[in-house]
């Protein structure tokens, strides 16, 4: 799966998903500061999902209607960056097929997802 991971996720949690197979751009080594705007164009014209630790793409997706082509939600605050990549890579492997064209949340014991209207 290709996913652009924004300049807020942790090194550790792009590494591990680059382990497991996962095509992983991130930010911080391409266009650190980019616009949220800016990111959810290129994760877009990429096919890519996002993988962000910012509420505003929220906003972004259900508020604005923006189109995406699917948005990873990482709310894991407080943890370890090896545990908090242990949690992603989890999460992301158990529901990969359900997160194209979706929002997901991931927090310590809930993964959620929605689906934006259209």
């Amino acid at each position: 799966m290709n996913f652009i991971a924004d300049e807020n996720i942790d090194r550790q949690i792009v590494e591990r998903l680059r382990q497991d197979g996962h095509h992983v751009g991130y930010v911080a080594e391409m266009k650190p500061g980019i616009s949220d705007d800016t990111l959810l164009d290129m994760t877009n014209h990429e096919s890519a999902l996002l993988l962000t630790a910012d509420k505003d793409f929220g906003e972004l997706v259900f508020r604005r209607h923006s189109l995406i082509h699917g948005v990873v939600l990482v709310r894991l605050a407080g943890l370890s960056p090896l545990r908090k990549a242990e949690i992603v890579a989890s999460a992301i492997n158990r529901h990969i097929s359900e997160l194209p064209h979706a929002f997901a949340v991931i927090s310590p014991e809930v993964f959620r997802i929605r689906r934006p209207n259209k």
